[in-house]
């Protein structure tokens, strides 16, 4: 094990050994493994920078740093009395995905693979997912700044936001299902947004992206508002 393909090969054997015999189905699952290798980042002195490389799905089992990308792509009007009113695209996760399939979910979102820089994960998400044209993205995208850390899985999402501008053409914005990660998007109110997170239709680990999109855009989401959302359907 003295080189970087060498480890990544093994622990690739591992973690699709463990796949096939359904040892840790709640991580690993059933399905085939994705695209999407993570780097186990050490002190090797090489131009890689990181020991070897692992299926993202596998990571919490040895509670490894993972990377993600999230964004919101919004709509915001104020009207005529100064009342400003924001919506929020919102996708609903394809049935078939294997985790929270059928839940309310940011814009866009997924994992950064190993070796892309976290614009270009960005980027390519939003093509993926949503069928957003690059020249789009690349023009209107704003970074945002969130740390996470989950179940046995810290987490570092790199948040990022498209605010439609005002008098463009908003039909070039709108997202549409493309990989099959995705069933639908709705362009929701905040009020509707919140609701639902009560109601425990959204995805759990994107809560506290909710909290913050809602929180800066909008300045009403308060402590009491947060403490009521709800465990997912069904629970």
């Amino acid at each position: 094990m003295d080189s970087h393909s060498k480890r990544t090969a093994a622990m690739k054997d591992l973690c699709e050994r463990w796949r096939d015999t359904g040892l840790f189905k709640d991580v690993c699952g059933p399905n085939p493994f994705g695209i999407h290798d993570y780097p186990n980042r050490g002190t090797e002195d090489t131009s890689l920078n990181y020991v070897f490389e692992m299926e993202r799905s596998a990571c919490a089992l040895f509670g490894i740093v993972t990377y993600g990308v999230h964004m919101s792509i919004y709509e915001e009007e104020t009207s005529i009395n100064g009342q400003k009113s924001i919506r929020v695209w919102v996708p609903t996760r394809a049935s078939t995905k294997q985790t929270w399939p059928g839940y309310l979910d940011n814009s866009v979102a997924g994992g950064v693979p190993a070796g892309m820089p976290i614009l270009e994960s960005m980027i390519k998400e939003c093509m993926e997912e949503a069928s957003l044209e690059d020249g789009i993205v690349r023009k209107y995208i704003q970074p945002q700044e969130q740390t996470v850390a989950g179940w046995l899985q810290p987490e570092i999402e790199y948040v990022f936001d498209i605010r439609v501008p005002t008098g463009s053409d908003a039909n070039a914005f709108v997202p549409k299902p493309l990989d099959g990660e995705v069933e639908s998007f709705e362009l929701l109110p905040f009020e509707e947004i919140t609701t639902k997170m009560r109601a425990g239709y959204s995805r759990q680990t994107v809560h506290l992206r909710f909290y913050e999109n809602i929180t800066r855009l909008h300045g009403t989401f308060g402590y009491n508002e947060w403490a009521e959302v709800g465990k997912p359907k069904g629970t």
